[in-house]
């Protein structure tokens, strides 16, 4: 894209009299005036090269990168191998730049369409998308592929997220589509109030797996019963689970989506990340974005292609079932490369260390007084506990030990997160530093 070039004096003063103003303050008289700045702004004059760098590095200084982080909640610590920052890093492939263009270079169209492949595969669904923003946006625009003129109202289980909730709500407000909140019990999907709130109006059942507790859905009930209704079933996917546990496709997912940050993307403040998106054949029309499609050239040769894109711009905008107008290229690429690198043993192996490592730790844990697991029910890396002391407190003080705890979810509840990062060292060590800062709470 054109780097921005500042206009002359002559040529803004051209720009306004086409647009029939005076001055560039008469653009904005529609601004309410106590809106405006009454001042300049106090900005400090323009440094050099190495005097920004200098500063910009004094700032990076108050940042504080734990040593040992036991925290999740949808963002999550786990190992890149180098083999994908390298590749990522060239510079054919690191650009901000959305590809919008038919004719866009096929080596990018064919990185996509690599990642398509690979998430159909990771979720056992038939088709994927090009990915949307973060995995809150792919639940919101799933929900709307399954609206129809009867159906308007999404079941949305209390145990997803509250984070993607919020965006849910969001989208659906605009949409025109009702969110009803599904009941949970012990820290899971109630499949009783799931019966009882199902009915004609009801366009889908929205699950997350495992669910924000950490906890695993009986995601196969759940999707016999909503589909006996006529209801759709949407499973949101930690998609380093699928190393272990059963697909979407394989438990009756009419559309998985998910968050794929934890395929190669690292904690950054809260993103660029990568929202993934795939569905069952019949759905394909639906699905918002682009897709990359295979075709041949006019030589016979394989070619790859932007095609199917349900948006506003290309079809109706009565029939677009989206405004979703770009995808998360680079990040998706970076998916594709860690996926590649690890292969599927790779993934498997992930997926093993997360679980038994989080096993571990729930079991050191639980040896020390006064710490109890508030929900029973097998999980994946993710569960929460009670401590004898505040939340926050704890976790503070945890903090003086280079130690970034689990997230506090009420006063005396944390939900902790173990990945393949966490060494038995150093979950050994948490559990020591959590004995003294409780014994040192008891003693005050």
């Amino acid at each position: 894209m054109a780097g921005y070039v500042p206009s002359t004096i002559e040529e803004r003063k051209e720009m306004l009299k086409v647009c029939g103003v005076e001055s560039i303050e008469s653009l904005f008289e529609h601004i309410p005036d106590e809106l405006k700045l009454k001042y300049p702004l106090n900005l400090p004059s323009g440094l050099s090269e190495m005097g920004v760098s200098r500063t910009m590095q004094k700032i990076a200084a108050k940042n504080h990168v734990f040593a040992n982080v036991f925290r999740g909640a949808g963002a999550y610590h786990h190992y890149i191998p180098s083999q994908v920052k390298y590749i990522t890093a060239k510079e054919e492939f690191l650009t901000a730049y959305t590809p919008y263009q038919a004719e866009i270079s096929q080596g990018l169209l064919q990185s996509i369409f690599e990642f398509q492949t690979m998430i159909c595969e990771l979720t056992g669904m038939d088709v994927s998308n090009a990915s949307v923003y973060d995995g809150a946006t792919a639940a919101a625009e799933a929900i709307a592929m399954c609206r129809d003129r009867k159906r308007s109202v999404a079941l949305v289980s209390d145990c997803v997220d509250p984070k993607n909730l919020q965006v849910i709500e969001t989208y659906c407000e605009a949409n025109g589509i009702s969110i009803r909140s599904l009941a949970s019990k012990d820290g899971k999907t109630d499949i009783n109030a799931l019966e009882d709130e199902l009915n004609e109006t009801i366009a889908c059942v929205l699950l997350q797996q495992p669910n924000y507790y950490g906890l695993f859905e009986d995601a196969e009930a759940i999707g016999s019963i909503a589909h006996d209704k006529g209801a759709k079933l949407i499973m949101s996917v930690n998609p380093i689970s699928l190393g272990l546990m059963k697909t979407p496709g394989e438990c009756g997912a009419d559309i998985a989506v998910g968050e794929g940050q934890p395929l190669g993307i690292p904690l950054s403040f809260g993103g660029p990340y990568l929202g993934f998106m795939a569905a069952k054949k019949d759905l394909m029309r639906k699905l918002p974005g682009r897709i990359v499609g295979e075709t041949v050239d006019v030589d016979g040769k394989r070619a790859f292609v932007l095609t199917l894109q349900a948006r506003e711009q290309h079809i109706r905008r009565e029939k677009a079932s989206s405004n979703l107008c770009s995808n998360q290229a680079l990040c998706a690429m970076t998916a594709a490369i860690y996926l590649s690198v690890l292969g599927s043993k790779g993934l498997e192996e992930v997926s093993k260390q997360c679980f038994s490592k989080a096993h571990y730790a729930l079991e050191q844990i639980l040896k020390i007084e006064g710490f109890e697991r508030k929900f029973s029910g097998e999980f994946f890396h993710e569960f929460v506990t009670s401590c004898p002391i505040s939340a926050d407190k704890l976790l503070a003080e945890l903090e003086k030990y280079d130690i970034l705890g689990g997230l506090p979810l009420s006063e005396h509840e944390i939900l902790w997160c173990v990945t393949e990062m966490n060494r038995k060292e150093d979950i050994d060590y948490l559990i020591k530093a959590i004995k003294e800062v409780s014994q040192h709470a008891v003693d005050l």
